[in-house]
């Protein structure tokens, strides 16, 4: 829903009230009308415009929390095969991400573009993502209709990152492997850039 239109009434009530004010309160004559009727306008008026704000607020509120929770559900089925890549390039020593970061955060992405830009994964890393994608591409794919409530462009790369595991499942070399693993990172990393 258009914010404007949820503004609307505030701005109208706002408006009736200041209305008001002006033309009865600034007269000189001072009648019983002006004395009763007016303020008790006024009144209503304050109290729609803040009745109308808060409503608002609260609505708006519910519905990003909403749509941030289909963004997590998104991002959360991506967690498997970005954890098993992060592992693929794992220094001795060094701690895997947590899933947390995984899920939630944009850099993560550009850094494991980064990692597959100036390395090699191994042979035992490229199976557990193909594994990966085997076991999850059916579970992306299902998830296209969650996208499309976010928006079209959200629908659109989340297509993309499907067809990207698609053809990380189908890869049967190295080179086809790492070309389709940077694809989907790069629609991963568009994906993230939409606003929820």
């Amino acid at each position: 829903m258009n914010k404007y239109l949820l503004y609307a009434p505030m701005a109208l009530f706002g408006l009736v009230g200041m209305v008001l004010f002006y033309y009865f309160m600034q007269q000189a004559n001072q009648d019983a009308f002006r004395e009763n009727i007016v303020p008790e306008l006024i009144g209503f008026c304050l109290e729609g415009f803040f009745w109308i704000g808060l409503l608002s607020y609260v609505q708006q509120t519910k519905e990003h929390t909403r749509r941030k929770e289909l963004w997590l559900s998104l991002r959360g089925s991506l967690r498997g095969f970005l954890s098993y890549l992060d592992i693929a390039f794992l220094e001795k020593h060094a701690e895997p991400l947590k899933s947390k970061d995984l899920e939630e955060n944009p850099k993560i992405v550009e850094t494991l573009l980064e990692k597959m830009n100036q390395g090699e994964m191994d042979i035992e890393s490229m199976v557990l993502l193909k594994k990966t994608s085997i076991n999850s591409i059916l579970l992306i794919r299902d998830l296209v209709p969650v996208a499309a409530q976010l928006s079209a462009a959200h629908m659109r790369w989340w297509i993309a990152i499907s067809d990207s595991m698609r053809r990380i499942k189908e890869s049967n070399n190295r080179e086809n492997m790492e070309k389709h693993v940077v694809a989907l990172l790069n629609n991963i990393k568009e994906f993230d850039l939409l606003t929820y």
